[in-house]
């Protein structure tokens, strides 16, 4: 392959296999809302203590220990409540085990590329492939004892993962930091405590199928009624039969509300959670609920009409149309988005982004073709030291997020969409795509030609462009290159072999190097879509 890694194969992303839906809680009275922070308090105390007790019991924990936990909490409040807070326990010691395993890969990821520098001279420049030699002998050895820092900290989180021990914060780490900057987060300590409250709570009930409603905790009627059952300590405050509350308000809800409906009626299981926003002082209540996996088009059908393909950069959407044979058609389509100012300003660009491009591509009938991109082993410290304003590049692009968002908004459409190997699509694609698609008209930038790149290998077609051979009698006769390989040909993304010696009269030996640049083809040097042949003028005779 000339050094090129293997790439991938692409393939048809799997949809969903759950669904989300949110609505607000409307003309909430002053009882509902303070039954409501009883409840979630309550509630909430139970949880802390039972996540403390399953981060206790680290990797000795069973199914025995989970049933103890269970029997604890339900003398406290009752057997559903508490089966939703051990599970939602368990998740959440999972999540943090997980991240403690990607602490441990970054921190490896910096000590190796450290001792790689650290064993090169001083000054030494480094390759497109490794870093080279740190830049003075103070850099050098203030690298050399960060590595001891780093090895410290590998030792201490490899012990903690074999002994299961994880760090958990209920509420989040980010909102408990927060208490010691509150003028730097423009806070009181009031509206502080608020939130941290509010996070704290657990209003939360797993569906079950066959029972009423599809959710006995927490049951929503299909007319929109809310009633929840209270635990025993609280059951003194039901204003309903069975220790149950009901809520004054009445929800629809305007996304997905028939599905819903349709669960709510058949009894099937739905997961409910009411959590309060104490920025706008509102409730909301979210539903869940699973569905089988959307079975995905094969990958032949999925190119038969040809496809978008759709580079994911900082701050927009670059895509490009693709023929079934490869060839961009039309005009490029930029999509931007402003990744500033809260969470939920960055969540609603995308989805706005996304909408955009799905209603393009659903109007022509085309799938839509992405990278299968991941950051995390890119944004080390140690990587890109110095560049600190492309790390914060790369850490704001909200890859996951918008994947996600991608193929569930895609799947509702009946939209497919293609993941390939991001490998040299930006580099290829700028080598390759962006001079011969560049017109007086259109100036193409490096994010469209790497859309067009993106959506050749979804198609099956190599990315790299082989200029066809000048005419007969013109050096090579027809020569040695080939316009483009076959879909199927293994290989077609790699170098061409070199033939040892000169391949003709006009090209000596050592030149097959260069076979891949199609600025180094001709004998100007000049690119080939901007050079014609000329033939030589014959000497003229003494």
């Amino acid at each position: 392959m000339g050094g090129l890694r293997e790439m991938a194969a692409p393939f048809v992303v799997l949809g969903p296999s759950g669904v989300a839906v949110r609505t607000r809680l409307k003309d909430l009275t002053a009882e509902d809302e303070e039954v409501l922070r009883l409840v979630g308090d309550l509630l909430g105390i139970l949880a802390c203590r039972d996540l403390k007790a399953r981060c206790a019991a680290g990797l000795d924990h069973d199914s025995e220990r989970w049933a103890e936990r269970k029997r604890v909490l339900t003398r406290e409040s009752s057997s559903r409540w508490a089966g939703s807070i051990t599970k939602a326990s368990h998740d959440q010691w999972a999540l943090a085990r997980r991240g403690r395993l990607a602490h441990i890969h970054s921190l490896e990821a910096g000590i190796a590329t450290i001792k790689h520098r650290l064993s090169l001279p001083v000054g030494e420049k480094g390759s497109k492939k490794a870093p080279g030699g740190y830049r003075s002998r103070r850099e050098w050895h203030a690298k050399a004892r960060r590595l001891h820092v780093l090895a410290d900290r590998l030792a201490a989180a490899r012990a903690e993962w074999r002994a299961g021990v994880v760090r958990v914060v209920r509420g989040g780490k980010r909102l408990l930091n927060t208490r010691h900057h509150l003028e730097a987060a423009d806070l009181s300590e009031e509206r502080w405590r608020a939130r941290w409250q509010a996070e704290r709570r657990f209003l939360a009930a797993d569906g079950e199928s066959g029972k009423r409603f599809g959710n006995e905790t927490i049951r929503v009627t299909p007319d929109g009624e809310v009633g929840i059952k209270l635990p025993a300590p609280l059951a003194h405050l039901a204003n309903a039969p069975h220790g149950r509350y009901v809520l004054a308000a009445r929800v629809a809800f305007a996304h997905r509300g028939e599905q819903w409906a349709d669960r709510v009626a058949a009894n099937r299981a739905v997961a409910y959670r009411i959590h309060e926003d104490t920025t706008r002082g509102r409730w909301y209540l979210t539903a869940s609920w699973t569905i089988p996996p959307v079975k995905t088009v094969p990958l032949a059908a999925a190119r038969a009409n040809g496809l978008v393909g759709v580079d994911t950069n900082a701050d927009h959407l670059a895509a490009w149309r693709l023929d079934t044979h490869g060839n961009p058609v039309g005009e490029p389509h930029r999509f931007f988005f402003d990744l500033s100012g809260t969470a939920a300003h960055r969540d609603a660009q995308v989805r706005h982004a996304l909408i955009r491009l799905l209603h393009w591509a659903k109007r022509h009938g085309l799938s839509i073709a992405v990278e299968d991109l991941d950051f995390q082993a890119e944004k080390t410290r140690e990587k890109h030291g110095r560049r600190k304003k492309f790390r914060k590049l790369i850490s704001g692009m909200p890859v996951s997020r918008l994947r996600a968002r991608l193929v569930s908004m895609a799947a509702e459409l009946g939209i497919p969409v293609i993941a390939v190997d991001p490998a040299y699509t930006s580099k290829w694609g700028a080598q390759h795509w962006q001079k011969p698609l560049t017109t007086n008209t259109r100036k193409t930038t490096r994010h469209d030609a790497a859309a067009v790149a993106i959506g050749r290998r979804a198609l099956g077609h190599p990315i790299r462009r082989r200029t066809a051979p000048p005419l007969h009698d013109r050096s090579d006769r027809a020569g040695h290159r080939t316009v483009q390989a076959r879909p199927g040909f293994p290989g077609r993304e790699g170098n061409r072999p070199r033939v040892p010696g000169p391949r003709t009269r006009s090209v000596r030996a050592g030149r097959g190097a260069n076979a891949v640049d199609q600025d180094a083809q001709h004998r100007s040097g000049r690119p080939a879509e901007h050079e014609s042949w000329q033939q030589d003028s014959l000497p003229l005779s003494p």
